[in-house]
């Protein structure tokens, strides 16, 4: 199939193809005379894991250790495995920083709903308010 039908039938576009095969996930494909590229199933079924590994979180850098692995005929569940391990470690650290984020900004928050429409201040009161608190707590 040329590469259009490709990016058609896996819902990508052509010029993803083409950086996919730049940078490695894919492999340079077979040329016709004409100099189009033919791709084949084993080139779509490379394709779609590369979208799936994607959509798990991996970077391209990873999916292509992934497939380095499985070119040299080797199992890459192992470094899936840890790779996956790392990306949850990360997702909990962010979380509890979006969650520290949230509680500062929710007591900002119900400070500014108690304070009368009038407050004045060089900046914003509330926010120069709370900046002392923090430096104060710290």
């Amino acid at each position: 199939m040329r590469i259009g039908q490709l990016a058609e039938r896996l819902g990508v576009n052509t010029r993803t193809i083409r950086y996919y095969e730049r940078i490695g996930l894919l492999p340079e494909p077979e040329r016709r005379p004409s100099g189009y590229r033919m791709y084949g199933a084993e080139d779509a079924e490379r394709l779609a894991f590369v979208r799936s590994a994607q959509r798990f979180g991996l970077k391209l850098d990873e999916i292509r250790e992934v497939l380095a692995f499985r070119d040299r005929g080797e199992r890459p569940c192992v470094y899936v495995l840890e790779t996956v391990r790392r990306e949850v470690a990360d997702l909990d650290r962010r979380i509890a920083g979006l969650d520290a984020a949230r509680t500062q900004l929710a007591g900002l928050l119900a400070r500014a709903e108690s304070l009368p429409a009038s407050v004045g201040g060089r900046y914003c009161e509330l926010l120069e308010h709370h900046d002392n608190e923090t430096d104060e707590e710290n």
